[in-house]
């Protein structure tokens, strides 16, 4: 099998192990963090109504405007303070972390630093 299909398949089956675990309501909801090389999202996700209450992403015009990278520790940074002051102007205080098969190091790490650092509790 090729190495790339088997990292995959790999990250696959994280993924699906942590999901097993981890499950957000409409009071203790999901921040879920997702890492592509060049950008980082950050939803926070009620699983059971099965919707996205509040997202924030490298893409986002607002992150655009500090001319920050996607792909680097402080723009992951960055990521997490605007998905945390989004959650907070949602009225949601408390989140559960689903680090999405990644492990919590780098770009995952700093972005749920600057989530508490905006006031989110999880």
């Amino acid at each position: 099998m090729d190495r790339q299909k088997t990292k995959i398949a790999n990250l696959k089956r994280r993924q699906r192990r942590v999901r097993g675990k981890i499950s957000g309501t409409a009071t203790v909801p999901r921040l879920r963090v997702t890492r592509s090389n060049s950008n980082i999202y950050a939803q926070i996700i009620d699983d059971v109504a099965q919707k996205t209450l509040v997202s924030a992403s490298s893409l986002d015009p607002e992150f655009k405007k500090q001319d920050k990278n996607g792909a680097a520790k402080d723009g992951a940074e960055l990521v997490g303070e605007l998905v945390g002051k989004r959650a907070l102007d949602a009225k949601i205080e408390t989140v559960v972390f689903d680090r999405g098969g990644r492990i919590f190091h780098g770009r995952v790490k700093a972005l749920a630093d600057g989530a508490r650092k905006s006031g989110l509790k999880f």
